[in-house]
């Protein structure tokens, strides 16, 4: 099969590598069956080819699109234009992508949808998603209830449905959790790939990037440990699913 490009916006290497054994285990992929690109590390994207790839997977990261471009650090900057620089060839050729968090935004922000962290921010934790009437009928979210928990932490949002774009799933504190663009091009506000270990790493690792009072670490944690989250991960194995290049026609 052609491998699935994953790209990394996570400069924290701990975070990074946590990040990328979650997509393999939660999309039953082995290491060999992608393609993985650090973007603090490799931000030039300029010789990816996307006819060598299954689809694209972006995952989260601690940068916001909407901050201005003069306040964010340069890798941060450097890294967003990598992933802004594929989507224009994704968009029109409605090339199988799935943002998560920050990919979200990512595709949003292309698509000239508003971005910003006016409204729909959602502190580190679980929330309870729910699939629309569109979203009960979307291929990668077979197999999902339609009421799910899902791990979130972000502080930027989407803040209208961005133009050609379905609504798939939505929260009551953040009501755009997942849209698609096309009929190939996902995106996910929450963390598809997250459980609790994992969230508790993140707890620990970005407790000083103004996500939460780093005081709240340790009482976060225990809130993650108590979560039972385990239908999100459908998401990404139907993705994996639909668009392996080695899938039965």
């Amino acid at each position: 099969m052609k491998p699935f490009l994953i790209l990394q916006l996570r400069p924290e290497k701990e975070a990074s590598d946590s990040e990328f054994a979650a997509f393999l285990e939660k999309g039953n992929l082995d290491a060999a069956q992608t393609r993985r690109i650090r973007l603090d590390q490799t931000p030039d994207l300029s010789g990816i080819n996307l006819d060598d790839y299954s689809g694209v997977i972006v995952g989260g990261g601690p940068g916001c699109v909407s901050d201005p471009p003069h306040l964010k650090p340069e890798n941060e900057k450097a890294i967003e234009d990598a992933v802004m620089a594929l989507m224009p060839a994704i968009a029109t050729r409605d090339f199988p992508f799935l943002g998560c968090c920050y990919g979200i935004g990512i595709l949003a922000h292309f698509l000239d949808g508003k971005v910003s962290k006016e409204n729909f921010s959602e502190p580190v934790g679980a929330v309870t998603c729910s699939l629309t009437d569109q979203g009960k009928s979307d291929p990668l979210l077979k197999g999902l209830p339609d009421s799910f928990r899902a791990f979130v932490g972000h502080k930027e949002a989407v803040q209208a449905l961005p133009p050609d774009t379905v609504h798939l799933v939505a929260s009551a504190p953040c009501p755009f959790q997942m849209i698609r663009h096309k009929s190939n091009v996902y995106a996910t506000q929450f963390h598809p790939e997250a459980d609790p270990d994992g969230f508790e790493l993140r707890i620990r690792i970005y407790k000083d990037k103004g996500y939460f009072p780093p005081e709240d670490a340790e009482q976060l944690t225990e809130q993650v440990r108590a979560e039972n989250v385990c239908h999100p991960e459908t998401l990404l194995k139907n993705f994996i699913a639909r668009y392996r290049s080695d899938r039965a026609t």
